[in-house]
C-alpha cells in the first residue's frame, strides 16, 4: 500500500511541477521582450485593466503552482485509493494545472514586445485554448493513473453482518460523545480574532459579520452525537438547533469505518454527495448509517463501533415492535 501511495502522490504533484517549469522557461525566454510593469489582469473582453512587476508575476506563479501541488499532495496522501472520487480528484488536478499553466504563458505572450501595458489585449479565445489544454492534461493524468495498481474496493457489509449490543429485554441504553473539529475550532478563533482587530481598526459594522461568522464556527466546532430511543442525533455544541436526526424507523443498518473527508466528501462541515450525506469534522472513524431508502448518513466521531452496535440493536427492537 505504501508503494501505491507514493506513486499516487508523485502522479498528483507531477502536473503542477511541469506547469511551473513551463511557465518559468517561458518567462526566461521572453524576459527581454517584456515591459516592466506588464499587463497582469484582463477584463472578460480581453482588455488589460491591471499591471504587475516581473517579480510579482514570478511570486504568483510559484505560489499558485506550489500551493496547488501541496493541496493535491494532501489529497493523495489521505485519500483511500479505492475511492472513485479520489481518481476524479487527481484528474481534476491535471486539468487545473494545464489550464493555469497555459494562461500564465498566454499572459507573457500577450505582453511580448508591448510598448504600453495598458494597450495589451488577451483575446477571449485564449480561454478556450486554456480549457482545451486542461482537458488534454486531464486525459494524460487518467492514462498515468492506469499505471498504478489500485486495490479493489472492499465489499460493503451485508444486512446480516452489522454488529449489535447484547441488551436484555426491556433494558435501556444510550450513547453520547462529542465530535470535536480542530479545523472549525481554529477557524472560529482566527475569524473572531480578525473581527476584534477589525472592530478596533475599521468600526463595528464591518467587524460584526466577522465576529458572527467566528462565533458560528465555534458553536459547531464540538457537536454532540447521541444514539438513543430516538435514533442517531447530531446537534451543535451550545445550541439546541439545527439538529440532524436519523430515526430508528429509518435505520437499515449501521457500521463503523474509516472516512477520508477530502476524498469522500470534499471538505468539512455538513456535506452532500450522490447517495450519501454526512457531518464531516475530521478524517478518521465514523458511524455510517444505511437508511431504508438506500442513502447513507455518516458522522465522524470516536467510539463509533459502540454507537453503531447500539443503533442496530435499538433499530431491531423498534422494527420488532412495529
Amino acid at each position: 500500500m505504501n508503494r501505491v501511495r507514493y506513486r499516487l502522490v508523485a502522479i498528483s504533484v507531477l502536473p503542477f511541477l511541469l506547469a511551473l517549469a513551463v511557465d518559468l522557461t517561458a518567462y526566461a525566454l521572453l524576459r527581454g521582450r517584456l515591459p516592466d510593469p506588464m499587463a497582469g489582469h484582463f477584463t472578460a473582453g480581453g482588455t488589460a485593466d491591471g499591471t504587475q512587476s516581473h517579480t510579482s508575476y514570478l511570486v504568483f506563479v510559484l505560489v499558485v503552482h506550489l500551493g496547488l501541488a501541496a493541496l493535491w499532495t494532501i489529497v493523495a496522501r489521505t485519500a483511500d485509493p479505492v475511492l472513485r472520487g479520489m481518481r476524479w480528484m487527481i484528474g481534476a488536478g491535471y486539468a487545473v494545472a494545464g489550464l493555469v499553466g497555459y494562461l500564465m504563458v498566454a499572459v507573457l505572450l500577450a505582453n511580448a514586445d508591448a510598448a504600453d501595458p495598458a494597450r495589451v489585449r488577451m483575446p477571449p479565445w485564449q480561454l478556450t485554448v486554456a480549457a482545451g489544454c486542461g482537458a488534454l492534461a486531464a486525459g494524460i493524468g487518467s492514462l498515468l493513473l492506469l499505471t498504478v495498481p489500485l486495490p479493489a474496493p472492499a465489499p460493503s457489509p451485508g444486512p446480516g453482518e452489522a454488529e449489535q449490543l447484547d441488551l436484555a429485554e426491556g433494558e435501556v441504553a444510550g450513547w453520547m460523545r462529542r465530535a470535536p473539529s480542530r479545523v472549525l475550532l481554529l477557524t472560529g478563533l482566527a475569524v473572531v480574532a480578525a473581527g476584534l482587530v477589525l472592530l478596533y481598526a475599521g468600526g463595528w459594522r464591518p467587524a460584526l459579520a466577522m465576529l458572527g461568522g467566528g462565533l458560528l464556527c465555534l458553536a459547531f466546532s464540538r457537536p454532540y452525537v447521541t444514539v438513543d430511543r430516538r435514533g442517531l442525533t447530531a446537534r451543535p455544541t451550545a445550541l439546541p438547533w439545527p439538529r440532524i436526526r436519523v430515526p430508528l424507523s429509518d435505520v437499515d443498518r449501521a457500521v463503523s469505518r474509516e472516512v477520508k473527508i477530502l476524498a469522500e466528501y470534499g471538505g468539512w462541515g455538513y456535506r452532500m454527495r450522490p447517495g450519501k450525506s454526512g457531518l464531516m469534522l475530521r478524517s478518521g472513524e465514523a458511524i455510517v448509517v444505511r437508511r431504508r431508502g438506500g442513502r447513507e448518513f455518516a458522522v465522524t466521531v470516536d467510539d463509533s463501533t459502540t454507537a453503531a452496535a447500539l443503533l442496530n440493536t435499538l433499530a431491531h427492537r423498534a422494527a420488532g415492535r412495529r
